[in-house]
């Protein structure tokens, strides 16, 4: 087959013009002599989350031969088990925290995981998604991998083709792309200056992640069952105050008929409208709050019901034999280089309301005796700000352990005094601090902060007047996104912004709102896996017994025997507030409980 492998950054990753992907060869037992050249490995499945997900095959090889089995042979034979566990063998693969956790189902061990496709192609341009191997050969312009869906079907009717030789030649196509792409995109990545990112941070991370969630969050069932009853009694107590205030009984679910209760029968004033009738949104609610009892109520009902269905009934799904909860850690999906948690999301329990808060109470450490100790990083994404701005004002407040909401407050509302700042316009200055690392708009803020666009505005530009680092950076970290179509982590992790060229206004504005806080975020969560890797070298050195067991945004979670609580928490401490030198300090603030809920 003629083709021309150019990648969309234009660069060439491969010499050869043909492509001659082998045929894939069935193989009911493996012997020495199948593995002797093999290079690449690859599980297949139909489902994303391996912790439960049948393996259908396990296919392995190189560009020139590839060998197709049943995981049982690959579990009953020793020589395959050996080269799997050999780590003076290097090998290829498609996300090996994956692979890893497969093989720790059988009781196989993985070692020498050198090239992990999915996060070299991800480090390439985070932009590009790549959910499967297909995602990556069509990247290089290699159209004779079919999708999956293509070859399985989908849904219901989703299953391995009845031409079995289909099936195999499909997972030789897949071990071919792995077997190819690492020259290519680690050419790409050393270009970029991003070889140490790989090689330092995301593929000993992943390593790392494999162990947490093989290891897992012990939950207690009967807590959150219990919590479950406390809730479904109170959403039964609001039901019943909200059909008295309404003087009639309506099916509170349907945004149609409560529309027509509050902006009908109680005159309420519209707000928007949509297409079907009147919208009662949570932005929409929460303006009408003040005029109306009912509306608190409702909004309450909203929350405690989504509480109730998604986290207290959800989690409980995802439960196993041991009492254990195993998420996946997904570390190729944002583009700021932050991790995420699938299957499920423990990065996103509520925690602004007591209840949010009480559903940690049912995660606990794995033995009666231990603690869970959690450890987070103060306003870290503000401290990054201040270092790559090199804003004097928030440099000298981090350097003097001043509030830095309320510095902020003193500046834009020209108060000398600490005690004369309200906490009104603390909160207020928060929201902008915050505003200006997430890249808000005076829009964004306006509705934040409940009050006019135009003030908002005001408050942004008095903010920028006041912290010329700030505005500085802003401007300059915009101008190089335009020059460069992209902007940089101090780890050199980037993030494409082709938007920043856009004619339309506000897909530009979102790109360059983008360009200001991309580099702060993914510094930021750069920080945090510099800190993990750097604990699990320690833990290990140091014979802990304490494990990590999760990651949450900017807080990582521990189980630990009493007698190492001391030790431990003062080796976290250290380790995340020296993991990388600012021109302001880190600080990591600790506490220790008996579940996750007490140990915030």
């Amino acid at each position: 087959f003629q083709k021309d492998l150019l990648n969309k950054k234009g660069g060439q990753i491969a010499q050869q013009e043909t492509i001659d992907i082998p045929n894939g060869q069935w193989i009911e037992t493996i012997t020495e002599k199948e593995l002797q050249d093999a290079t690449t490995l690859h599980f297949e499945t139909f489902e994303n989350n391996y912790h439960v997900a049948p393996v259908l095959a396990v296919a392995f090889g190189n560009e020139k031969q590839v060998y197709v089995t049943s995981i049982e042979s690959a579990v009953q034979s020793e020589a395959f088990k050996k080269w799997l566990a050999d780590e003076n063998i290097e090998k290829t693969m498609f996300d090996t925290k994956a692979i890893k956790v497969f093989a720790n189902r059988f009781a196989l061990t993985v070692a020498g995981a050198k090239y992990d496709v999915s996060l070299l192609a991800y480090l390439v341009d985070a932009n590009e998604i790549v959910n499967e191997i297909y995602d990556v050969a069509k990247r290089f312009g290699i159209s004779l991998l079919k999708t999956d869906e293509e070859v399985y079907g989908k849904g219901v009717k989703i299953k391995v083709p009845e031409e079995k030789e289909v099936f195999w030649n499909h997972l030789a196509a897949k071990i071919y792309v792995l077997a190819n792409a690492p020259k290519a995109l680690l050419k790409q990545l050393d270009e970029n200056e991003q070889t140490q990112l790989y090689w330092e941070m995301e593929l000993p991370l992943s390593d790392i992640l494999a162990r947490m969630e093989i290891q897992g969050i012990r939950v207690d069932q009967n807590r959150l069952i219990e919590m479950g009853q406390q809730f479904e009694e109170r959403l039964k107590e609001i039901e019943q105050t909200i059909y008295e205030l309404a003087g009639e009984e309506f099916n509170i679910n349907s945004p149609k008929q409560l529309g027509m209760i509050l902006f009908e029968k109680m005159n309420l004033p519209v707000i928007k409208k949509t297409k079907t009738g009147y919208s009662t949104a949570v932005d929409v609610l929460e303006k009408l709050a003040s005029q109306s009892p009912i509306v608190e109520c409702i909004l309450e009902y909203r929350q405690l019901a989504k509480l109730n269905s998604t986290y207290v009934e959800g989690l409980q799904t995802y439960i196993d034999e041991k009492g254990k909860i195993h998420t996946r850690f997904v570390q190729n999906l944002t583009q700021t280089g932050r991790l995420s948690s699938q299957d499920p999301n423990l990065q996103n329990i509520p925690i602004r309301t007591e209840e949010g808060r009480q559903v940690r109470s049912a995660f606990l450490p794995s033995h009666p005796e231990w603690k869970l100790l959690s450890s987070d990083y103060s306003q870290i994404e503000l401290r990054v700000l201040a270092h790559m701005a090199n804003d004097v004002h928030m440099i000298e407040a981090f350097k003097n352990n001043i509030d830095i909401h309320t510095n902020t407050a003193m500046r834009v509302f020209g108060i000398q005094n600490p005690e004369e700042v309200t906490s009104s316009m603390r909160r207020q200055a928060k929201a902008v601090n915050f505003g200006i690392v997430y890249g808000i708009s005076d829009y964004g803020l306006s509705q934040n902060l409940n009050i006019p666009r135009k003030k908002a505005k005001e408050f942004i530009d008095r903010y920028l007047e006041e912290f010329q680092g700030v505005k500085d950076y802003m401007e300059n970290i915009v101008a190089e996104a335009r020059q460069n179509d992209y902007v940089e982590t101090l780890f050199h992790r980037r993030r494409y912004l082709p938007e920043i060229h856009s004619s339309n206004f506000n897909i530009r504005s979102f790109a360059e709102r983008t360009a200001m806080n991309s580099p702060i975020q993914g510094t930021a969560a750069d920080i945090l896996k510099v800190a993990m890797i750097e604990l699990d070298r320690e833990l290990k050195e140091r014979n802990f017994q304490a494990k990590l067991l999760l990651q949450v945004h900017d807080e990582l979670i521990f189980e630990v025997p009493e007698e190492e609580v001391e030790n431990l928490q003062s080796l976290v401490e250290e380790v995340m507030e020296n993991a990388v030198s600012l021109s302001v300090p880190l600080k990591a603030d600790s506490n220790i409980g008996n579940n996750w809920y007490e140990a915030k």
